[in-house]
């Protein structure tokens, strides 16, 4: 999966706030995630986060 900082992702299940929408901050073997409702943010091993990716809604890390 093709992932780039600054990308808002939708993960299939949704954090406890209520969003599903995540702002990615770190690319690398781990990934840096912040919630777009409530601005947790939380680091996944590259593997599972590629897992739990329902689809890609912005594109802005790569312009």
């Amino acid at each position: 999966m093709d992932l780039h900082l600054h990308d808002i992702v939708e993960l299939k299940k949704p954090h406890p706030c209520g969003s599903v929408t995540w702002e990615i901050l770190r690319v690398g073997m781990d990934i840096k995630l912040k919630c777009c409702g409530c601005g947790h943010e939380l680091m996944l091993p590259r593997s599972r986060c590629e897992k739990s990716i329902k689809k890609i809604l912005e594109e802005k890390g790569h312009e």
